[in-house]
C-alpha cells in the first residue's frame, strides 16, 4: 500500500480491532508520507538541538522498534530478537548504510509481522508475551500502538517542515 493511499477507517465502524488497526495503518501511512521525498541530509538531520538522535528517519526507526516489541513480541508472542539496544537512544540510531528507502523497507516490513503475529487473536485476549506479568489485552496494545505511532507522527510533522517547509494533514 502506498503511502498517498492513506484512508480513513470506517466512521460505521463495529470490528474493534479492525477500527484499531485501520487507524494504526492511517498513522503508519502517514508517518512514511512525512518521509518520502526528502534527501538524505534532511532525512537524517537532528534539527533539534536538546533531541540530538530525533531525526525523521530516526523517529521511522524508532516506530519499527515499537511495533516489533509491542505487537510480535509482547503481542505474539513470537520469538524474534528486540530492536531496542543497548540504551534509550540506540532505537533512534541510524546504521551504516541506510538509505531513506531502506530504513521506510524496513518499517513497512515490520507492519507484515505485526499482522502475523496478531493472526487469530481477539481483543479481549491476554499477549502472548506478558513479558512484565502485566497482563495486558490485545486491545491494549493496539490502543498504545495508536497512540505512540499518533505521537511520533506529530514529531514528524515538525521535522518535515523544518526540513523543506511542506506541512500536512
Amino acid at each position: 500500500m502506498s503511502s498517498n493511499e492513506r484512508v480513513w477507517p470506517t466512521p460505521a465502524a463495529h470490528d474493534e480491532l479492525r477500527l484499531l488497526t485501520e487507524f494504526l495503518t492511517f498513522l503508519r501511512l502517514t508517518a512514511v508520507s512525512k518521509v518520502e521525498g526528502l534527501s538524505w541530509e534532511d532525512a537524517s538531520a537532528t534539527p533539534i538541538p536538546t533531541s540530538p538522535v530525533v531525526s525523521a528517519l530516526g523517529v521511522l526507526r524508532h516506530l519499527t522498534a515499537v511495533e516489533r516489541w509491542w505487537l510480535s513480541i509482547e503481542a505474539g508472542g513470537v520469538d524474534l530478537p528486540s530492536l531496542w539496544g543497548e540504551d534509550a537512544d540506540a532505537s533512534w540510531r541510524l546504521h551504516e548504510g541506510d538509505t531513506v528507502e531502506s530504513v521506510i523497507a524496513e518499517y513497512r516490513a515490520e507492519w507484515a509481522r505485526s499482522a502475523a503475529a496478531l493472526e487469530g487473536l481477539g481483543p479481549d485476549d491476554k499477549t502472548r508475551g506478558d513479558h512484565d506479568g502485566k497482563g495486558r489485552t490485545v486491545r491494549w496494545v493496539l490502543a498504545h500502538l495508536v497512540q505512540e505511532t499518533g505521537r511520533h507522527v506529530g514529531h514528524l510533522d515538525f521535522l518535515r517542515e523544518l526540513a523543506d517547509g511542506e506541512k500536512g494533514e
